[in-house]
């Protein structure tokens, strides 16, 4: 059984999808409104991999329409909370 989506278990997973692009102190002291592909240098492939992690560990379909909606730590976050 999945685990209700919270704001708590959404930003858990956006840090861990993000883990190997950014380092701990690096994710702790993102602004929630930070550009993520520029603040962590992510290229397509990069993107696609932290996409990729974010669907699998919340079992939350993200199609490539959907990717402007992960952006930020909020826009992500609120995308998959709408989703959950």
């Amino acid at each position: 059984m999945t685990r209700p989506l919270t704001e708590e278990r959404v930003h858990t997973a956006i840090r861990s999808a993000l883990k190997g692009f950014a380092t701990e102190p690096e994710l702790a002291s993102l602004d929630p409104g930070e550009n993520l592909r520029a603040a962590f240098e992510l290229d397509s492939l990069d993107f696609l991999t932290f996409v990729e992690r974010l669907s699998l560990d919340l079992g939350t379909r993200i199609d490539e329409t959907d990717y402007g909606e992960l952006t930020t730590m909020d826009s992500t976050t609120g995308f998959l909370l709408s989703r959950g």
